[in-house]
């Protein structure tokens, strides 16, 4: 059974409250280097959201739904992490986060998880950095998603 001091857990508490900022900064951090090994597009997913759909074309559909409204998705973000209007951003984000999940975009569904947990914090100086890796992640998504699953499949 392992000892508990009590004192050393108090020391690193107030450790980071009397910075949360440069902790939340290198946490998000080390999550997105987390996320960059991830895929930008997981076949698997598509394969399997086909197979539920039972092969009635709407995966297929989908997948050039959210292909298409890339832009206009990320500019509804941006514009919302700029201004900081938490409301906003949190609803994009989100929809963001699952729609890109559901066509397996398992790099981007990560890194809209971090930003999700920044604009949660109200932390819009890193969320503006966050979302230079979504604008990039993101285009090379639709790209791998049109490459490799619209082209193929549409």
């Amino acid at each position: 059974m392992q000892s508990h001091d009590p004192g050393a857990s108090g020391e690193a508490a107030a450790a980071d409250s009397l910075q949360p900022g440069i902790a939340s900064a290198a946490g998000t951090a080390l999550s997105q280097e987390a996320a960059r090994l991830l895929p930008l597009v997981d076949a698997a997913v598509l394969e399997e959201l086909e197979d539920e759909l039972a092969g009635s074309g709407l995966a297929q559909r989908f997948a050039r739904d959210y292909a298409a409204m890339w832009d206009q998705r990320y500019s509804r973000l941006a514009a919302a992490v700029d201004n900081q209007d938490s409301d906003s951003a949190l609803d994009a984000v989100i929809s963001l986060k699952i729609t890109s999940a559901m066509v397996g975009g398992l790099r981007l569904a990560k890194l809209a998880e971090l930003l999700e947990a920044v604009i949660r914090l109200g932390d819009f100086g890193q969320g503006q950095v966050l979302m230079e890796r979504v604008a990039l992640d993101g285009g090379q998504t639709v790209s791998e998603l049109q490459a490799t699953y619209i082209l193929e499949n549409g």
